[in-house]
């Protein structure tokens, strides 16, 4: 049976699209596996790839998309609301089927060492793949960005793992992991206030006493006119959608802000959605199949999470049957 990973290589470009094509065409059409998504954002100035396959195919493909990150993004002149730290941010590889997560591990080593080599990029190893306790949560590697980068680097604590600790001058570091499947979830809001998303994030986070497993912050996005809740799931089991998505809009309630609609980035599991939509239907007292279509998903997960750009591709499963 094929082994079958999600990897979600980030860029440090979302605004021109001529370019993310440029840098993105090296991962089309290959043998083994499929991009599913290239989903930029001018806001965040940063676009969000994803690919699902064989995961020994990805290696050289990647190897190229690393060459054109490096040849067009220059970090010196980077501005946007995501953190950021270099032109290919981070590259998780995920375990999707018939694959372990020591396996994804290695994969990530095998792309960091090439990396690493054959374009004088540093290197760090972050989640399942970290090689110490400090370089598990990817905030704690970002922490500083590419502005603080070149000096944080020097110390002996933060030394890449692949590379001189001398940080490449217009390209940045990157992050390179084996993790298992997050959700990227944000939630708008219907107010320009930063403040307001910032204090709600805080609300949320587990870094600011709030739920386990989410890591929050505020993001304005001038070209809708609103502000978001920005976050990462990082265990849709122990924390469900749903759970998130009511806190924050029970907390928008005392500033009079009415949540207008939620977005997935990248894809999500169909239990994770599974899981919001059976709180939902159960206090609705509408019936809940859990053998529901993929398409009666999408169309509850609209309606209760108020998901816009969202179809049954944006579901880990609706991508697999092309690669068994």
């Amino acid at each position: 049976m094929n082994k079958i990973v999600q990897c979600v290589p980030n860029i440090s470009e979302g605004r021109n699209l001529h370019l993310i094509e440029y840098i993105v065409a090296p991962l089309k059409d290959q043998v083994g596996f499929k991009l599913i998504s290239v989903e930029p954002d001018k806001d965040y100035n940063r676009t969000v790839i994803t690919l699902i396959g064989d995961p020994h195919q990805m290696i050289m493909p990647l190897l190229e998309f690393f060459k054109r990150a490096l040849e067009k993004i220059d970090m010196r002149n980077h501005q946007g609301e995501h953190p950021r730290m270099g032109a290919v941010d981070v590259v998780p590889f995920i375990p999707i089927s018939n694959v372990s997560m020591d396996e994804c591990v290695e994969y990530a080593k095998s792309l960091a060492d090439h990396v690493s080599f054959m374009y004088q990029i540093p290197v760090f190893l972050y989640a399942k793949a970290a090689q110490m306790p400090n370089r598990i949560n990817l905030p704690d590697i970002r922490k500083g960005e590419f502005e603080g980068m070149a000096e944080k680097i020097l110390d002996n604590e933060w030394h890449p793992d692949y590379g001189k600790p001398v940080m490449h001058p217009t390209f940045g570091v990157t992050a390179i992991g084996a993790r298992m499947p997050l959700i990227a979830y944000n939630i708008d809001l219907m107010t320009n206030d930063e403040k307001i998303a910032s204090n709600i994030a805080k609300t949320i986070r587990q870094s600011s006493g709030g739920y386990q497993y989410i890591q929050a912050g505020p993001a304005i996005l001038l070209d809708r006119g609103h502000v978001q809740v920005t976050m990462n799931i990082l265990d849709y089991k122990k924390n469900a959608i749903y759970r998130i998505y009511e806190t924050v809009l029970m907390e928008a309630k005392r500033y009079q802000v009415e949540i207008t609609g939620s977005e997935v980035i990248g894809l999500i599991p169909k239990d994770a959605l599974l899981e919001s939509l059976k709180y939902y239907m159960q206090r609705d007292q509408v019936p809940y199949d859990k053998q529901m279509t993929l398409e009666t998903m999408v169309a509850y997960g609209q309606t209760y999470l108020k998901l816009r750009d969202f179809n049954i591709y944006k579901m880990i499963e609706a991508n697999l049957e092309e690669n068994q």
